[in-house]
């Protein structure tokens, strides 16, 4: 079986429906709305899809240090997996339905923990659905599994580490915001706006078309080219409002052969918690 590790089309999930290696997790979220998910989840959702919630199960808890989504304890995690049914000869796929920006989470957090054969659907839920397949309403769980992993530090960046990497030449960060959020323009969910120092920007949606289609891989290698110039060979930190959406644009460096790559899991959220850290805005107000 040919295995998935960055997307995955619709045709080519569909041909996997009826393994049983594989292990399918529906990831909708709204984060002005978090119980909206799980019931539309319920409604309708790819057949044998499980959920799982950004804020119960992808996050741990919120402190006064944290970001809006820091990750759960490790043993917390490796439960919630193997209760997904999740194990080493599983291939995993992610979707949700705004294109993998909140999926890209969770493949990201199975990286992470070292299972490589993880999928984010290209197009996600709307995709599905525009290529006629199945679908079904209500609850599903998995047999439960064995899922072993312990986390990989080197995909992660923490605070402390942003503080000096800020002033670092060999270190490109990269904010997935939109442009109104990097410029400081606009804050619909942070205290403050604005950005991190010497960060450039690169939306999460930039990297799909009109229909939330992945962009070709040429298309993509051309937009990061042009976005990174004389700094494509340094270390790529990329971050957002709280380690979530820009998940998506690591997946589609990894998906284009950009590295290395990190996470700074607290991003913009956990930045501000401490009001000593430099921020850039272009806010005249």
């Amino acid at each position: 079986m040919e295995t998935f590790t960055t997307f995955i089309d619709p045709d080519d999930l569909v041909k996997l429906l009826d393994l049983n290696n594989l292990v399918i997790i529906d990831c909708r979220f709204d984060l002005i709305n978090p119980t909206w998910g799980y019931q539309d989840y319920l409604k309708n959702h790819i057949p044998n899809a499980i959920y799982a919630d950004l804020d119960k199960d992808l996050s741990g808890k919120i402190t006064e240090e944290t970001g809006r989504h820091p990750l759960p304890e490790p043993d917390k995690f490796i439960e919630t997996c193997s209760n997904w049914g999740i194990d080493e000869h599983k291939q995993v796929v992610v979707y949700d339905t705004t294109s993998g920006s909140f999926a890209s989470r969770l493949w990201w957090m199975l990286k992470y923990f070292g299972h490589l054969n993880v999928a984010i659907l290209n197009g996600g839920f709307a995709a599905w659905l525009d290529s006629g397949f199945s679908q079904e309403s209500g609850q599903v769980h998995n047999q439960p599994s064995k899922f072993i992993g312990s986390p990989d530090l080197k995909l992660m960046k923490t605070t402390s580490e942003m503080e000096t990497i800020i002033y670092q030449p060999d270190y490109t960060i990269i904010d997935a915001r939109s442009r109104e959020r990097y410029l400081g323009l606009e804050e619909p969910l942070d205290k403050v706006a604005g950005r991190i120092p010497n960060a450039i920007n690169f939306f999460h949606q930039n990297n799909l078309d009109v229909n939330g289609i992945l962009l070709p891989v040429e298309e993509l290698q051309e937009k990061y080219n042009d976005l990174l110039e004389e700094k494509y060979d340094t270390s790529k930190v990329v971050y957002c409002g709280s380690g979530v959406t820009s998940c998506l644009n690591f997946a589609v460096m990894q998906h284009i052969g950009i590295k290395p790559i990190h996470l700074y899991l607290g991003s913009w959220s956990e930045w501000i918690r401490n009001k000593n850290h430099p921020i850039i805005s272009d806010s005249i107000s």
